[in-house]
């Protein structure tokens, strides 16, 4: 007899056992849409997906030999909970080469991937009480961090009038004595924005005045920068910060490691050592063998990560143009990331051939996908409407045939 009772009184008791705090999270809308997509395909919907935020591309080969390699030397023991001597010592030469940051080496942390030291760096300083400042659109992990580590998220709109960027009189607003972290991504998801110099350091100038702010920086997309745009860390931008500012950046999107699950912090020594207890308590370390190729990948040749920003930059010219080709759809052209956030205000209100009326964002997320066979995500998942989120990690012959699909199903639209 089966112990499984949907909407039964056991379900019913178990869902009441649960921490509030589990109750108070929601699943990935990233993930769940990767399960709609993977369910309509089992049932032979032919759906062009652009809604899973990774690079479709290959490890390099010569980091999958540093695995290989791992393995067969034996180099599968446990690490130090805060990473391998080697990869910290790649990681402080990343740091000092790349973003102007020198880190000690007790400064330094991995993690199984910058999601877990986000939400590790969480979990070792928020309390009940104390406020995360978030700037929306956001990625949608962002919120339910906080959520789960008992903290209150401060949402702050940035309109795109102001490039979907966080203005120093925005950021001021949203100050409070609870305020304990100003969650920063630079290049975004979803957006594709990045912060120069001059702004970076007028939003330092409002947390020189706060100092019991600290900020948190997310620097995962750092080599996705498209034209003239340029990466610029916070903490390098603005000194002063360094001694209250986390770093966060992992080899996932440069390196097409999504599924190693690797990523880096830099930081104030207590903070680290404080993440480093915390991650012995629960993953103990990361992988070693992850641990060994991601060596690799920041001290070997940056040729395949500049061949890879090369790719992404074709798809990402060709989408823009693409979707400002559709009647109803206007959509900015994004500096970093492999996002799009194009605006779909001009289709609220429209009528499809089935008499359903689109009224929000979510409304088109549905209709492309029953009408067109088209994965996209809402902009209210970023915290942001009436916007899409569509991810250009994937084949120009996909991009190709999704905007296809997208125009086709608007122009039919009354």
């Amino acid at each position: 007899m089966s112990a499984r009772h949907e909407g039964g009184p056991a379900d019913a008791a178990a869902s009441a056992f649960l921490a509030a705090r589990a109750r108070a999270i929601k699943p990935s809308p990233s993930m769940a849409a990767k399960s709609r997509v993977d369910q309509l395909r089992a049932q032979g919907r032919d759906i062009v997906d652009f809604t899973v935020g990774e690079p479709d591309l290959p490890t390099p080969a010569h980091i999958v030999q540093a695995g290989i390699d791992a393995l067969n030397s034996g180099d599968i023991r446990y690490t130090a909970s805060a990473g391998s001597r080697p990869l910290l010592e790649a990681v402080r030469a990343k740091f000092q080469r790349e973003n102007g940051l020198d880190y000690a080496l007790d400064e330094l942390i991995v993690g199984v991937g910058a999601k877990q030291l986000i939400f590790t760096a969480l979990a070792a300083t928020v309390q009940a009480g104390d406020e995360v400042i978030i700037p929306a659109p956001y990625w949608v992990s962002y919120p339910d961090m906080v959520l789960v580590n008992d903290g209150t998220p401060v949402v702050v709109p940035c309109p795109e009038s102001d490039g979907f960027k966080l203005t120093p009189e925005a950021l001021e607003r949203a100050i409070t004595p609870r305020s304990k972290w100003l969650l920063l991504n630079t290049p975004s998801n979803p957006t594709g924005a990045m912060y120069d110099a001059a702004e970076l350091r007028a939003l330092g100038e409002v947390l020189a005045r706060h100092p019991q702010v600290w900020l948190m920086t997310d620097e995962i997309y750092e080599h996705l920068a498209y034209g003239d745009a340029t990466h610029l860390s916070p903490a390098a931008a603005v000194p002063a910060l360094a001694s209250r500012c986390l770093t966060i950046n992992g080899v996932s999107k440069a390196y097409a490691m999504t599924g190693w699950r690797l990523g880096y912090a830099g930081g104030p020594k207590a903070l680290i050592k404080a993440m480093a207890t915390l991650i012995s308590q629960s993953t103990s370390c990361v992988s070693a063998i992850s641990q060994s190729a991601a060596r690799t990948a920041l001290t070997a040749d940056q040729a395949c990560v500049r061949e890879a920003a090369e790719v992404f930059h074709a798809r990402r010219d060709r989408i823009v143009a693409r979707l400002n080709a559709v009647p109803g759809i206007r959509c900015p052209q994004p500096q970093g990331a492999f996002y799009v956030y194009p605006s779909v205000a001009g289709l609220l209100g429209k009528r499809a051939a089935d008499g359903r009326v689109l009224r929000t964002d979510l409304d088109v997320v549905m209709f492309l996908l029953d009408v067109a066979g088209v994965a996209v995500l809402d902009g209210a998942a970023y915290g942001l409407s009436p916007y899409l989120r569509l991810s250009f990690a994937t084949s120009m012959e996909h991009i190709e045939e999704g905007c296809r699909r997208i125009r086709e199903a608007c122009v039919g639209l009354i």
